[in-house]
């Protein structure tokens, strides 16, 4: 039976460091900043950045809101994020998405300057991460490195199974476990023999947002199982992306959903806000 991985109780510790950090950065004059841009009414959005908010409150972040209406047109979103891009209290810029259709998402993205860039999703951030030389990395996939990391779970030798290729969590965890120098398979929709693939792995890292594609039989005995996927089945139920009570009986530690994996990522956003303040401090 496996231990299980408590996403809160790390955070919460992550919270107070960054707490810490933030109060010596304050005392140095530098009080770290983040601008949220959101741009219309999608509900999801509003609730998420409502959070980011509230996370900022409590672990003493500036945190700047710029909340527009759906018909904002995009010259003035790109003027915008130039005008965050050259505020020196700004240590984060974070874009809300999805954005309206009427909005080049990939142009206000790239637009970013990449030292403010805290999501990780710039094409120079993407670039770093790739060369093994990153500047800020994506929050979930960072979130899951934590995890492990802090769970005492050495990466180094072993086969890591990612399920999921998407630009925003598998192909950027498969570069930080490659770091780590694990051997690592990324897995996806056309992949021949999945359960195979994953009963060969130590560590199965899923994150492809299909409730319970990952069978519990497929684990093998002891491995590590980190559910990224958050999947609503029927009005409130909630579950990840592996079947949890089967993998649980096989596993030697496992995330939970929800209480896994999700409350790692804001807690990276905040960490990485930090990091780019320390910079600032630093003059870099």
């Amino acid at each position: 039976m496996a231990t299980v991985i408590d996403g809160k109780a790390i955070a919460a510790d992550m919270r107070e460091e960054i707490k810490a950090d933030t109060a010596e950065l304050v005392a140095q004059g530098v009080t770290p900043g983040l601008a949220v841009v959101l741009v219309g009414e999608d509900p999801a959005s509003r609730v998420y950045v409502s959070m980011k908010e509230k996370a900022c409150a409590a672990a003493g972040i500036f945190s700047d809101e710029h909340k527009l209406p759906a018909e904002t047109s995009e010259a003035d979103l790109l003027a915008l994020i130039e005008k965050l891009n050259a505020d020196e209290k700004i240590d984060g810029i974070l874009v809300q998405l999805p954005l309206p259709d009427h909005i080049d998402e990939a142009k206000v993205l790239d637009l970013i300057s990449p030292k403010k860039d805290v999501d990780g999703f710039h094409p120079y951030n993407v670039g770093r991460l790739a060369t093994g030389n990153p500047l800020f990395q994506p929050c979930t996939p960072y979130g899951v490195m934590k995890m492990l990391e802090r769970t005492g779970v050495d990466l180094k030798g072993k086969e890591v199974v990612v399920v999921g290729r998407s630009n925003i969590v598998g192909k950027p965890v498969a570069l930080m476990c490659l770091a780590e120098h694990a051997t690592v398979t990324i897995c996806h929709s056309r992949t021949q023999d999945l359960p195979a693939k994953v009963a060969a792995a130590d560590v199965v890292i899923a994150a492809v947002g299909v409730p319970e594609m990952v069978k519990g039989a497929w684990i093998k005995e002891g491995a590590v199982v980190i559910d990224v996927g958050v999947n609503r089945v029927g009005e409130k139920k909630l579950v990840g992306d592996v079947e949890y009570d089967a993998a649980f009986e096989r596993a030697s530690a496992i995330t939970p959903v929800p209480g896994g994996v999700g409350p790692m990522t804001i807690t990276m956003l905040l960490y990485n806000t930090v990091v780019s303040a320390k910079r600032r401090a630093a003059g870099e």
